[in-house]
């Protein structure tokens, strides 16, 4: 740990706390039954404002290469996730001309989620994943993928071999990167003059608005208001000319960027109007941030209410899903098994598992089926719709689904 605080994009000193969510492990460090027995490394999830720039963020305990080198999350087990994929691969082929001439990159590809629908449409791709253990699976699907973290060198690199793109696609890795400024430097160096970047994240304004605090996990090592990124891209020579709000992970922004020389590109009038909302909303004022604690501590508060008087009333209580955000929220909250019984998951790589520091069994879906809990608690709760129709048979014996964000919710 540091002995000072410094901000990972400005350099400013941090001092200005976020949310304090104790000890806890890496959120994706599932255990297999031999390791139950074994010590597991525990690390402060603190997460701090920096007065200066206002990016909330974490410290780095772990090395991106310790965390995504052989990593447990695979995209495709998602249906709404993939149709989400699809629909934006739709949208941007059409708006940005894409076809056979084309090349699109995609920076943390992941199992090749997104890119096969480019590969469908007969545009080449490339993956840049770290995860060998997941590219392996979007080579399987068709996916050129290249095993490596990206940064400047690998941007470098890439150009040097006449590999400049028409289209550079982020999701969900803008947070996962600790030196932020060499990463968006890469994606500079590796867009063609008249090329686009495109990067979705969760959105820090939704974040606070509906206490989604179980989305602070260790490989989360950012976490951006829009008035933050625009900053971060500037200085990078990188201009944000569209942008949209949209529901994946409990609300995300989906940016288009571009080069600040490119002037084919005009600036849309929304990209003004959320600027505006996130000064309205205090998002330039320290004062904003100091007022979130105490809203995480009131949510920890209801939900171990609910499970403990479910407990005491001879109710069973299950989870479903295996997420990182579940993970926060149990370790946070204390939960252990005599309070939440096991939990299931679709991706086989977590079943079989138990979860790291709660030690929570994680079983195939049909666990539920077998036990008939009293209710299941939704842990990726940004899934809830799906989830409720997958599962509509847990209503058939007056189970009920309940939710733990913004607050303990049963749902109708």
């Amino acid at each position: 740990m540091t002995q000072h605080r410094q901000c990972r994009f400005c350099g400013s000193p941090l001092s200005l706390s976020f949310a304090d969510l104790g000890m806890s492990p890496l959120s994706n460090a599932y255990l297999k039954p031999g390791q139950l027995s074994k010590m597991e490394p525990f690390y402060p999830l603190h997460a701090w404002v920096c007065e200066s720039c206002f990016l909330v963020q974490l410290e780095e305990f772990e090395s991106p290469e310790h965390i995504f080198s052989d990593y447990a999350y695979f995209s495709s087990f998602s249906d709404s996730w993939l149709d989400h994929a699809r629909r934006f691969t739709d949208q941007v082929a059409k708006r940005f001309a894409l076809d056979a001439s084309s090349f699109v990159v995609e920076i943390a590809s992941n199992d090749g989620y997104l890119l096969q629908y480019f590969v469908s449409r007969g545009v080449p791709v490339l993956g840049i994943e770290p995860a060998a253990n997941v590219a392996a699976e979007a080579e399987r699907k068709g996916v050129p993928t290249l095993v490596k973290f990206f940064g400047t060198r690998t941007a470098l690199d890439l150009k040097a071999a006449g590999k400049q793109v028409d289209l550079l696609i982020g999701n969900n890795v803008l947070a996962h990167v600790p030196g932020l400024n060499d990463f968006v430097a890469g994606m500079e160096i590796l867009l063609k003059p008249g090329g686009v970047i495109s990067m979705e994240f969760p959105h820090l304004l939704r974040l606070m608005e509906e206490n989604q605090f179980d989305t602070i996990y260790h490989e989360h090592f950012s976490y951006f208001s829009f008035l933050v990124v625009e900053r971060v891209f500037a200085k990078h020579g990188l201009t944000i000319f569209d942008m949209e709000e949209i529901p994946t992970h409990g609300g995300s922004l989906r940016i288009f960027a571009k080069r600040a020389s490119n002037s084919a590109l005009p600036v849309a009038e929304r990209v003004s109007a959320l600027r505006r909302r996130e000064q309205a909303a205090g998002l330039d004022h320290a004062d904003t941030y100091r007022a979130f604690a105490e809203r995480v501590k009131a949510t920890k508060r209801l939900l171990l209410r609910f499970l403990i008087d479910a407990r005491e009333a001879g109710k069973h209580v299950v989870g479903y899903g295996a997420p990182a955000k579940g993970n926060t929220l149990l370790n946070y909250c204390g939960v252990r098994t005599d309070l939440l019984e096991y939990t299931v998951d679709r991706s086989p790589h977590k079943q079989g598992h138990f979860l790291p520091g709660t030690h929570i069994p994680v079983y195939a879906p049909e666990k539920i089926r077998e036990t008939r809990p009293d209710y299941v608690l939704i842990l990726p709760w940004n899934l809830k719709n799906e989830i409720v129709e997958q599962m509509a048979e847990v209503r058939s014996w007056g189970g009920k689904f309940v939710v733990p964000i913004p607050q303990v919710k049963v749902l109708d």
